[in-house]
């Protein structure tokens, strides 16, 4: 089992920066796969960025490229997300996840979900 606790979500005016974390427990994450993922009010779950917790790869959904970075801290045990140039579409909670593979993007590959942490952009 993997227990999961993002923080640092809030309210940021549009063309701020915020930064996630998600604090990882119950297991050696060497071989996981972490992820991003957002969810806005009244629409489907949506990747975000990955990295691989053992060499560190990153991916980035389309949208996000550039103004996002997913990042480790392996003496920590916790994955962050850098958000910067936020705009109000950001507006979503946004939860971490941690699967099983070596890198995965879509929501059914991940086996362990946080609560999630709300993050709201005005414009």
């Amino acid at each position: 089992q993997v227990q999961l606790v993002e923080s640092g979500g809030g309210l940021v005016q549009a063309g701020g920066s915020l930064r996630l974390s998600c604090l990882a427990s119950g297991r050696t994450l060497s071989n996981y796969a972490m992820g991003w993922f957002r969810q806005a009010p009244g629409k489907e779950r949506e990747f975000v960025a990955a990295i691989n917790w053992g060499v560190g790869m990153t991916y980035y959904a389309v949208g996000v490229k550039g103004r996002f970075t997913i990042s480790r801290d392996s003496t920590k045990n916790t994955m962050y997300l850098q958000m910067t140039s936020l705009k109000p579409e950001d507006t979503a909670v946004y939860s971490c996840a941690a699967a099983t593979t070596w890198v995965a993007t879509t929501t059914r590959e991940y086996d362990y979900w946080g609560q999630g942490t709300q993050v709201t952009v005005s414009s």
